[in-house]
């Protein structure tokens, strides 16, 4: 059977045509993260929790029973590397596919040569990079082929495959997550580029262990960062008149100045951050929610989107136990609005702590969602003709507004009158917690209730 590896397939006028190797391609230097790139399983670092021994992804390189399969997780974490070992372990065609540059004209071009493949007898492996910047129409593209057999596709996404891939494609994946690498994965891979030839290892390096796991704690998780950081100093080193290169510390200060954080603002990590501090002012850990509250504002997230959040989480969270919440968190939004970044940081400190430190509730949040329930399965319950309006003399005539009991000019400024449709009689949305400022308003309304229950045992209703 005859085995084919192409590095990537361009379509032109309809035509597929393999891309070739330049004359010169090589002669240009590469980043060091394109040098050390592992070509065997053996050279790849991490994700033990898949590639370990007896692991079921290794299992399925090694037996060459690959299916199509989605490989999700952060930059940097070996998707694409994955996605090369694969094709140099499998017999099979493979295609190098980018979601960035094609369309639904390439990806037909290249089911037909895939369709070709199977005629005689061949899989096809497609490899598809940022497979979550397609469209639906374009991912739809993929799922008659998947259903047939005629790809083995393999996605690679740093977003949640279940907000960003269709669900009839997604279910006939099979989901890894890949997770980032950790400071010791990091460090060994550091060290390996200090020491193979791909790397430094034919240079004289003198660079302090301590500065090394740095540079992998610096790297947060990411092995192309962390090699390009390396990259970086070796090159801003100081060299001796012998060729030797030195990296001080100060080198290393100068090339990590200025850190970027993790963070996407439309993606996955924009909702696991929010999330976090959404979950820390709800467990009332001030210190946690302000960290997250920080790694927010320092990445560059709108700061009007977290005091929204902050807005919300106030009656969700807080409600009745602290009726100033509300209040101390519309100011905040107000205040970001008309000073801005950075000077806002401070306002949103201080709501975010305020909101971590009252009483929580959540009965408004649940008192809604009842009656929500209610109101989605009764949405034809006509509103009872005591407070209807009646404008006109017919409505009058036909009984609205009949037996309305204004409470204004009741003693006690209360009635016993019905407001909710009979089928609804006696139910209870709002249910008061014994949280905070909420407990009086819980006993307020058990009085209130008391006190129409006599009233209608006095009528006998």
């Amino acid at each position: 059977m005859v085995q084919y590896y192409w590095k990537y397939m361009r379509v032109q006028d309809g035509v597929n045509a393999l891309a070739q190797d330049t004359l010169f391609e090589g002669q240009a230097a590469q980043p060091l993260a394109a040098r050390l790139r592992p070509d065997t399983l053996e050279e790849f670092v991490g994700q033990q929790h898949l590639l370990g021994e007896g692991k079921v992804l290794r299992r399925l390189i090694e037996s060459d029973r690959i299916s199509s399969m989605i490989f999700w997780g952060p930059p940097g974490v070996g998707k694409t590397t994955l996605a090369r070992i694969i094709a140099g372990r499998t017999r099979a065609a493979f295609i190098d596919f980018s979601a960035v540059t094609s369309g639904i004209r390439e990806i037909r071009a290249v089911m037909t040569r895939a369709e070709e493949n199977v005629r005689f007898g061949e899989k096809t492996i497609v490899f598809v990079d940022e497979i979550h910047r397609f469209n639906k129409a374009q991912q739809d593209a993929f799922l008659p082929f998947v259903e047939k057999g005629s790809i083995i596709l393999i996605g690679a996404t740093t977003e949640n495959p279940s907000f960003e891939i269709n669900g009839a494609l997604l279910s006939r994946c099979k989901v890894f997550v890949l997770q980032a690498l950790r400071p010791e994965d990091l460090f060994l891979l550091l060290r390996r580029a200090l020491s193979d030839e791909r790397g430094f290892g034919g240079q004289r390096i003198h660079i302090e262990e301590e500065l090394v796991e740095r540079i992998a704690v610096f790297a947060n998780g990411d092995a192309r960062a962390a090699l390009s950081t390396l990259e970086m100093v070796v090159l801003n080193g100081e060299t001796d008149d012998s060729g030797a290169v030195t990296v001080t510390p100060e080198t290393l200060e100068q090339c990590t100045s200025k850190r970027s954080l993790l963070y996407d603002k439309g993606g996955e990590e924009h909702y696991n951050l929010i999330s976090a501090l959404h979950k820390s002012m709800r467990n009332s850990d001030p210190d946690a929610a302000v960290y997250w509250l920080a790694r927010m504002l320092e990445a560059g997230e709108d700061p009007l989107y977290v005091a929204r959040r902050v807005v919300r989480f106030a009656s969700e969270d807080v409600g009745l136990a602290d009726p100033r919440a509300l209040e101390v968190a519309v100011a905040a939004y107000q205040a970001c609005h008309f000073i801005g970044m950075p000077e806002c940081t401070v306002h949103l400190t201080q709501a975010v702590v305020y909101l971590s430190m009252a009483p929580k509730s959540n009965a408004l949040y649940l008192a809604y969602d009842r009656a929500r329930k209610d109101a989605l399965e009764q949405l034809a319950e006509p509103v009872p003709l005591n407070i209807r309006n009646a404008p006109t003399r017919l409505m009058k005539e036909l009984g609205y507004g009949a037996g309305y009991q204004y409470a204004h000019n009741a003693p006690d400024k209360l009635t016993d009158m019905q407001c909710l449709p009979d089928s609804l009689e006696g139910r209870a949305y709002y249910r008061p917690t014994e949280q905070g400022v909420e407990a009086r308003y819980g006993e307020r309304l058990r009085q209130i209730k008391a006190w129409k229950a006599q009233r209608r045992a006095e009528k006998g209703t």
